[in-house]
């Protein structure tokens, strides 16, 4: 009985509060003569309601706004995507998608398309919730800034940075001149344009220049530490200025505004003196993931809204008030990293793209109809690159800096990207920028972010620096066998370095080994970055010591990681590039090999080698897009090694099924000799036995090795019993890809291996 009691319990349950349900509802029923309720319209068919209460939920403002989201997400994803393939930094991606999805194109093209998924009673929900991913970006970028630096190396680069700000500010009021007759809207005085005009001129993103110096691995260099620091310190100033310039538009005048910006003085006392010391406490009590609780999150962000909320009130801008909040967060590097990873996501990822597409539904380009609107907008590029470019270039130079500096710096410094749109956008909402001014200004912007990277490339083209992406000791190694690893993370680090270890053991006097990360610089900022690099290396230099084995780290965030890998192995006159092969989710099948760990879309360049007849386009080889391009784009040998958690190596198998597979002994020999492995070699389709060279070979190694290498003659077939006893199958790569082609059954049980490309 005990067994059906949950039953009996249940089956009473449902069937008795469903009468009782349906008793109720009968009885309510004979209320409703007295409420006159009327009666459903029996002449409309089911299907027409239906659809009527579709297309209502459809409209809806949530639904609508939820759409918009998704839309925008999407489409900012693809176009970010596509500008870091060309080396841009993915802010203009995103800048652009929001220009297609606006008026410009989607609005020009398909405007039902537009009027439907943005209708114009919805911007003003679109618009508050991009205002408060904005609020949560400044917050992030004042925590960003590091304000030692600014204090160490405040001499360098005060001159740099306020030189970038008074030459074009300077030049964009001189510029405001002659357009403001035609393009300031009605009622604006000159002041306020000529102003806001200025600062439009001499506004630098810092966010984005970071991430452009992170990615050509000037992090750690001179230039790198200028650049960041004149951008840190433009970034202050700018925003200090820009505070002052809204609150003279809002008040008319500089003396009527001398209230405001009094106002706005005791607010920054106010947070340095007060609130930053009590926050300090707070950050270093709790600096760590476990001890951040929410309700101490809560403090903090809270301390953010009352900041953008003062300052708001006062009437300098919210957003200045939230990147105040950043730059006045505990300076404790572990908690900055903690708490920038908690919003930067939700910020850069999902509310960020909405400001970018919010600006573009303002921007307009259809207007710049004539040859003298375009004439006007080339002039403002031509005034903007001139005054941040040339401006910066030439107080780098006067300061001492070489040509090659001088000019790297007026490059990143007249990236503007994101902070050029925030600016833009509050000019616009205060009535001080038309619409077609906006657009003009929107379009120097992205003009001058596109340009630093192929300003930079044309720098060093010809003024150019040696360097290395090694280190120079490795360069100066002549003689050595050198092996490169390159990890994703620092378990298969540790798998790799075991590995290339088995190949130099008791030959490390005259054999290296490096050990290469990169990581994607989208995902750190200049606080997480050094202790990324220390967390990545640290199981690898634990793991070397107990080996004994001396090894070289290099780390590099990057974007192009694939062909940084490449390169470096290239340049760096390595003997062999060791990397990973990920983790199949169908592992010990056959499909696991073929689908497991083909996990990315299909490359633009593999499609068009498939187009033109180049590449087959399925190609069953288990690799995904990242080795193919790796083993495509190396000189050297390439090892992709597959990790069963075997690190002994002692007993390895060599199936040779070709005369090219003669290399192949040369890896054997390695692990023989390092390692005191024992070698079967499997003559799978007879090629040793027709090779008197080759059987020669493996002799020498039968008799050098002391009866540790076995040759399996003629007709031996790999197979579970076999494999099962192995460590390691050491096998070539046109090999595994036949064999993956073929689906040959041995592949389900293969222990760890190494497919080498030589």
């Amino acid at each position: 009985m005990l067994k059906y009691r949950n039953l009996i319990i249940y089956t009473v349950t449902i069937v008795g509060f469903s009468v009782l349900m349906y008793f109720v509802i009968q009885k309510g029923v004979l209320l409703q003569a007295a409420h006159a309720v009327k009666a459903p319209a029996t002449n409309s068919s089911s299907w027409a309601d239906f659809q009527e209460t579709m297309l209502h939920n459809v409209s809806y403002p949530l639904a609508i706004l939820l759409l918009q989201i998704i839309s925008i997400i999407i489409i900012a994803r693809i176009f970010g995507y596509l500008f870091k393939k060309i080396r841009q930094p993915s802010v203009i991606g995103e800048i652009i998608a929001g220009i297609v999805l606006g008026p410009s194109i989607l609005g020009a093209f398909w405007p039902d398309v537009s009027a439907f998924l943005f209708p114009v009673k919805s911007l003003g929900n679109l618009q508050f919730l991009s205002q408060i991913g904005l609020i949560l970006f400044m917050f992030v970028v004042g925590m960003e800034l590091d304000l030692k630096v600014l204090k160490n190396k405040a001499k360098d680069a005060v001159v740099i940075s306020h030189a970038s700000i008074i030459i074009p500010f300077a030049l964009g009021v001189a510029l405001s001149y002659f357009v403001y007759t035609r393009f300031a809207p009605q009622g604006i005085n000159f002041l306020s344009f000529a102003l806001f005009i200025g600062i439009a001129m001499s506004i630098t993103a810092f966010p984005v220049l970071a991430r452009i110096v992170q990615e050509r691995g000037l992090s750690k260099t001179k230039l790198g530490a200028i650049a960041i620091t004149c951008a840190a310190a433009d970034d202050i100033t700018a925003w200090c200025i820009l505070a002052t310039v809204i609150a003279v538009v809002k008040a008319g005048s500089i003396i009527s505004a001398f209230y405001t910006i009094l106002m706005a003085l005791v607010y920054v006392i106010f947070m340095i003196r007060i609130v930053q010391p009590f926050l300090k406490r707070y950050g270093a009590k709790y600096s760590d993931k476990e001890s951040l609780s929410k309700p101490v999150v809560a403090i903090f962000l809270i301390t953010m809204l009352l900041s953008a909320y003062a300052t708001e009130v006062i009437g300098i801008h919210a957003l200045f008030g939230a990147f105040m909040a950043g730059v006045i967060m505990p300076a404790n590097v572990n908690f900055r990293n903690i708490f920038i990873e908690k919003l930067e996501d939700v910020s850069l990822v999902l509310l960020l793209p909405l400001f970018f597409v919010f600006t573009g539904l303002r921007t307009q380009i259809g207007l710049l109809n004539e040859p003298y609107l375009w004439k006007v907008c080339f002039l403002i590029i031509a005034v903007a690159v001139a005054g941040k470019f040339l401006g910066s270039a030439l107080a780098a130079r006067f300061i001492g800096q070489s040509w090659r500096e001088s000019l790297s710096i007026g490059a990143l410094m007249n990236t503007r990207g994101l902070m050029e749109l925030v600016v833009l956008n509050i000019g616009y909402d205060l009535g001080v920028l038309s619409p077609e001014i906006f657009a003009m200004l929107v379009l120097m912007a992205l003009v001058t972010t596109f340009m630093t990277g192929p300003a930079l490339d044309l720098i060093n083209k010809f003024l150019p620096e040696k360097k290395t992406l090694t280190p120079e000791e490795i360069l100066t190694e002549a003689g050595k066998y050198k092996i490169l690893v390159s990890f994703s993370s620092p378990q298969k680090g540790v798998s790799l370095l075991k590995l290339a270890n088995s190949l130099i053991r008791k030959n490390t006097d005259q054999a290296g080994v490096t050990m290469l990360h990169l990581s994607p610089s989208t995902e750190l900022n200049q606080y997480n970055q050094e202790e990324y690099e220390r967390e990545s290396f640290e199981p690898i230099e634990s793991e070397a010591k107990k080996l004994n084995l001396p090894v070289t780290t290099m780390f590099k965030p990057s974007l192009q990681i694939e062909s940084e890998i490449t390169q470096t192995a290239n340049i760096g006159h390595f003997d062999l590039l060791l990397i990973g092969f990920g983790s199949s989710v169908f592992e010990g099948t056959i499909l696991g090999k073929i689908l497991g760990f083909t996990t990315k879309f299909i490359n633009p360049e593999r499609l068009y080698d498939t187009i033109t007849g180049r590449e087959k386009l399925f190609e069953h080889s288990g690799f995904d897009e990242r080795i193919k391009n790796i083993v495509k784009a190396s000189k050297i040998p390439v090892g992709i090694y597959i990790d069963k958690q075997k690190t002994r190596f002692k007993r390895v198998i060599v199936p040779v099924s070709s005369i090219s597979d003669h290399f192949l002994l040369i890896y054997a020999q390695k692990l023989n000799r390092n390692n005191q492995s024992s070698i079967t070699v499997m003559d799978v389709s007879g090629v040793i036995r027709q090779n008197p060279e080759f059987r020669g070979t493996i002799f020498a190694m039968e008799e050098d090795a002391a009866g540790q290498v076995i040759l399996h003659d003629e007709g031996s077939l790999i197979n579970r019993p076999l494999m099962d006893q192995q460590d390691l199958i050491l096998i070539s790569y046109d090999y595994w890809k036949k064999a993956v082609e073929e689906q040959q059954e041995w592949l389900t049980c293969i222990p760890s291996a190494l497919i080498i490309k030589p």
